[in-house]
C-alpha cells in the first residue's frame, strides 16, 4: 500500500510541475484533463477520493487505538511502534495525494480560465484595431486636405 501511495504522490507531483510551467506537454495534459472531466470521469474521481478519505479516517482511527493502548499499559510495545510508524506513513501519503489531487484540479481550472481570458483579450484587441483604422485614415485625409 505504501509503494502504491508513494508512486501516486510522485505522479501527482510530476503533473503539478508539468501544469505549472509552460512546456509542450502542458497542452496535452490539459486536453487529457478536459476529457477526464467529461462523461463519467467526475463520478469515478469523486468515488475514488471518497474511498481514500474513508481509508484515511480508518488509518487515523487505528493509529489512535494503538496510541491509546500504549497509554493504558504504560509500556511501549515494539510491534505497536512499527505498526504506528507504518500507519503514520500511510496516512501522510494519503493526505498528500488528496491534497495534490485538489491542487491539480485547481491548476487545471486556472489554466482554462487564463486561456479563455487571453483569447477574449486577443479578440478585443483585433476589434479595437479594426475600429481604430478607419478613424485614423479619415483624420489623415482631413489633415492632408487642410495642408493643401
Amino acid at each position: 500500500m505504501i509503494h502504491l501511495l508513494l508512486v501516486l504522490v510522485l505522479i501527482e507531483m510530476i503533473l503539478i510541475l508539468t501544469l505549472s510551467f509552460a512546456n509542450p506537454l502542458r497542452k496535452l495534459l490539459v486536453k487529457g484533463l478536459d476529457q477526464t472531466k467529461q462523461g463519467k470521469g467526475p463520478l469515478v474521481t469523486k468515488t475514488v477520493a471518497a474511498t481514500m478519505i474513508v481509508v484515511f479516517c480508518s488509518t487515523i482511527y487505528s493509529l489512535t487505538i494503538i496510541q491509546q493502548r500504549s497509554k493504558d499499559t504504560g509500556i511501549v510495545n515494539p510491534t505497536d511502534e512499527v505498526i504506528a510508524a507504518s500507519r503514520i506513513l500511510e496516512a501522510s501519503l494519503m493526505g498528500f495525494s488528496l491534497f495534490l489531487g485538489l491542487m491539480i484540479d485547481r491548476l487545471h481550472y486556472y489554466i482554462n480560465e487564463i486561456t479563455l481570458l487571453r483569447k477574449s483579450l486577443e479578440i478585443a484587441k483585433k476589434l479595437n484595431q479594426k475600429s481604430a483604422r478607419p478613424k485614423n485614415t479619415g483624420a489623415d485625409e482631413t489633415e492632408r486636405a487642410k495642408a493643401n
